[in-house]
This record gives C-alpha cells, sequence and structure tokens, in this order.
C-alpha cells in the first residue's frame, strides 16, 4: 500500500514534463496563414479574424501574417482581436502595407513582429468618440482621462507580451509623455507618435530596431525574412456573406430607423403595404448581417418577434397601453442590442456582456429610437401632403348631397307586407308582391311561409317580423 503514492508521485513526476512539453515545430509543408485587415475594424471583422486563426491552428500553420492596410476603427474590436492573438497558438505577424492607424497600431503591437512597406506609417491610437453615423465629437475631460488609461493600458500590455516596446506603444496613446532615444527626441510632449517606414526600422534604445522588424516591399519579401518562402501561402478569402455583414454593421442605425419607422406607419394605416414589407426587410437584413458577423444569435431574432407580437396585441386587442405593450417595446429593445453585442468572448464559453460591450450597441440604438421618432414626426405632419399620399389615400368626403350614397334607398320598404320564402334565422328572404328581398328577422323565427311585414328598412339591411294570425 505504501508503494501506490510512490508510483502516483513518480507518474507525476514523469508526466507532467511531457503535458508542459512545448509543440514541435512545423515542418516544412506548413502553411502560412494571410488575413487581410482593411478598411474599418469593427465587431464583424473580429469574426473573419477569429475564423482564420481558427483554421490556421485546425491546418497547423507555420505562421500567420495580418496584412493591414486601416485607418483604425472601434476600441472594442480592437480590444477582442488583441486577446484573440494572444489566445492563439500560431505565431501572428504583421505587415503594415500602407497605413496602421488608430485600432490597427494596437493590433500590429500585439503581433510578434511588425514588418512595413517602404512609405507606409504606423501610430497615432489616441481613442476619439465617433457619432453612431460616423462623425468625430468632443469628449468631456473625464471622460477623456479615462478612455484613454483604458487604451494606454490595452498596448502597453499588447506591447509587452509581444516583446516590443511599451513606452513606445503608450506614446502612440498620450501626447503628453516625450519619447527619446539617449539624448535625441525622437517625439516631443504635445505630439502623439507616428512612425514611418524608415523610422520604425531605426535602432532603439537597446540597439534592436525600434518597432519594425524589417522593411520588405511585399508579402514575399516578408515571409523570407521570416525564413518561410518556401512554405505554401493561403490567403483567407473574405466571402461576400462577411463583406456584406461588415457593411450592414456598419449601417445598423440606418437599418434600424428605416425598419422601425416601417413598422409604424404599417400600425397606423390599415392592411398590410409597401412600408410594412420595407421596414420588415430591412430589421431582417440588420439582424441577418449581425447573425452572419457573428454577433448575433437566433435569440435575438424571436425576442425581436415575441416584442412586435406583444405590441400588435396591444394596440389592437387590448384597449389602453399597459403591460403587453411596455413588456413587447422593452423585448424590441433588448433584441436590438443583443443583436450587437458579441456572443463569446475571445477565449469561448460564456461570459456575461461588460459595460464597454454594451456601450456601442445602446448608443446606436438610442440614435436609432431618436431618429425614428424624427422620422414619424416629419411623415406625420409632410406626407398627408404629398402627391404620393394622395394618390393611395382618399382624401375628399363624398356627400349625400352631391349624389352619392352608400345604397338603396329603401325606407318606403316600411309597413308593406309579403310572406318569407325560407326559414328567416334570421336572415333569409321574402317576397312582396313580385319583388324578392334579402330580409332579416327582428329577434325571432319565421318559418317558411309565414306572413310578414317590413318595419325597418335602412338600405340593404330590411327588418321583418311575422304577423300574427294572418293566413298565408
Amino acid at each position: 500500500m505504501k508503494a501506490i503514492p510512490l508510483l502516483l508521485a513518480a507518474w507525476f513526476c514523469v508526466a507532467a514534463p511531457l503535458r508542459a512539453a512545448p509543440p514541435a515545430a512545423p515542418g516544412p509543408d506548413a502553411p502560412v496563414f494571410v488575413i487581410p485587415i482593411r478598411g474599418q475594424i469593427e465587431g464583424a471583422l473580429l469574426y473573419v479574424i477569429r475564423r482564420g486563426l481558427a483554421e490556421a491552428e485546425r491546418q497547423g500553420a507555420a505562421a500567420v501574417v495580418f496584412a493591414m492596410d486601416t485607418p483604425g476603427g472601434t476600441l472594442n474590436a480592437a480590444s477582442d482581436i488583441v486577446r484573440s492573438i494572444q489566445a492563439a497558438q500560431t505565431p501572428a505577424y504583421t505587415f503594415v502595407e500602407k497605413d496602421a492607424f488608430s485600432a490597427g497600431a494596437i493590433i500590429a503591437l500585439a503581433t510578434k513582429g511588425i514588418y512595413m512597406a517602404p512609405g507606409s506609417v504606423i501610430g497615432d491610437a489616441l481613442p476619439i468618440l465617433a457619432t453612431p453615423i460616423g462623425g468625430v465629437q468632443e469628449m468631456p475631460e473625464g471622460l477623456e482621462e479615462k478612455a484613454v488609461s483604458a487604451v494606454a493600458a490595452l498596448v502597453r500590455s499588447a506591447a509587452q507580451n509581444a516583446g516590443h516596446d511599451p513606452a513606445l506603444a503608450e506614446k502612440m496613446v498620450r501626447r503628453e509623455l516625450e519619447y527619446k532615444i539617449g539624448d535625441e527626441v525622437l517625439s516631443p510632449a504635445g505630439r502623439l507618435l507616428t512612425l514611418t517606414a524608415a523610422e520604425a526600422a531605426r535602432p532603439g534604445p537597446d540597439g534592436k530596431p525600434l518597432l519594425s522588424a524589417g522593411t520588405a516591399a511585399d508579402l514575399d519579401a516578408v515571409l523570407a525574412q521570416l525564413d518561410l518562402a518556401g512554405h505554401p501561402r493561403i490567403e483567407l478569402q473574405v466571402t461576400p456573406a462577411e463583406k456584406l455583414a461588415r457593411l450592414i454593421a456598419a449601417a445598423a442605425p440606418i437599418l434600424m430607423i428605416l425598419g422601425l419607422l416601417g413598422i409604424y406607419v404599417e400600425i397606423k394605416t390599415p392592411g398590410f403595404g409597401l412600408p410594412g414589407i420595407l421596414g420588415a426587410a430591412c430589421l431582417a437584413l440588420f439582424f441577418w448581417g449581425h447573425h452572419v458577423a457573428g454577433l448575433a444569435g437566433m435569440e435575438d431574432l424571436l425576442l425581436f418577434v415575441a416584442g412586435i407580437a406583444l405590441i400588435l396585441v396591444e394596440v389592437f386587442l387590448i384597449p389602453g397601453f399597459g403591460f403587453a405593450g411596455f413588456f413587447g417595446i422593452g423585448l424590441v429593445l433588448v433584441a436590438l442590442v443583443g443583436a450587437m453585442v458579441r456572443i463569446a468572448p475571445p477565449g469561448g464559453g460564456f461570459a456575461l456582456p461588460t459595460w464597454p460591450d454594451l456601450e456601442w450597441p445602446i448608443l446606436k440604438t438610442g440614435f436609432a429610437l431618436v431618429g425614428t421618432g424624427a422620422g414619424a414626426l416629419l411623415l406625420g405632419r409632410f406626407l398627408p401632403r404629398s402627391r404620393l399620399f394622395g394618390r393611395l389615400t382618399l382624401t375628399a368626403a363624398n356627400s349625400a348631397t352631391a349624389g352619392y350614397t352608400a345604397g338603396p334607398n329603401t325606407a318606403a320598404l316600411v309597413g308593406r307586407t309579403g310572406v318569407a320564402l325560407s326559414s328567416l334565422r334570421p336572415s333569409g328572404t321574402a317576397r312582396f308582391d313580385h319583388e324578392r328581398l334579402d330580409v332579416v328577422a327582428g329577434g325571432e323565427f319565421i318559418e317558411a311561409g309565414a306572413p310578414v311585414e317590413v318595419v325597418e328598412a335602412h338600405g340593404l339591411r330590411i327588418v321583418v317580423r311575422k304577423i300574427r294570425g294572418a293566413n298565408a
């Protein structure tokens, strides 16, 4: 019995190093994955990059190279991409084709090596406050310091993990700092650090290249410097659906405004027509795009449909506006916000969204609600006067004095007598002299052949009663 603990201890001593052993070096046939990061960086791009990193690991890739030309993008997307790179087993590198500003610079700092094309630039990662439609507005002083502090910590962490100079990385975010090499001031206080390819390749304080591992004319030159020239190259193809999803994610507030306006107009007008179809199409496109982008799940669409159903029940079936209506509005708002929040964290699994995850979707949804309200006011004021609205609706009243009637004038039939040709239960037919008319019994059953008398006549509604004690 004493030997069992000794055997277990010996097993763990042998097995632990085996489990901790580094993976074998990739063979000469291991591919190199090239993932493009071009244009704006947003949540939809995160899905593409995750797919590329997962495929690279599945195929045992020797390296991943990000081909980058971007003006920047959202901080949340950049932060998630940085964490995805750090969690990946495949070494990642960046090739700056032209520009790597803002979020692009942050992502590049998370990779093990940065290579730059002649004339390319990298830097200026200062966070800005953008409006949902793409404009830029000034941040309050307290909010700016909070945002700058968070981004500075992110770039320092990314640089430290990848082996870059964290002080140089922070200078791309904080303009009040000074960065110098020896006695030479490379970037004075009051100016954000932005480096050209030549400046990034010059020797740093430790004698190594300041930031760029080398200047390369193209991807082939980058692979040659990485000693991966003979490896097969796989360029990740962004599918048309993913491209469309990125456009939809960027135009999310506009799609929400058009969709909600279409539903509002449809509720305010009888029947189901063009506004309802266009509104439903815009909202379907909104949810589909965010689903393809890896942001929205089917539960978001189901919540939205349930919310709209409750609103319709409240409007058409329940008098007043109460619990069903408010609960339906709540479900709609939760669905719209949830469709723009990432499903899972970079490492997989499940995690409740944090305020940074919710802040931008809530801002977009709020902008869409304000835009919908403004659009509803404009439609209510100007649409009734438009030529199109005049073609769709009846604007003139048709009065009896002008010769218009809703039905024939049957008032002269009151008092006339006849015979029921069919059983009146309560409706049927009766004959008055030689005229056959549709009639209705006034609250009693009248058998066929019974004598009847007209007691009321309003247009096509002719009410009769049975004549008691009379023979047919």
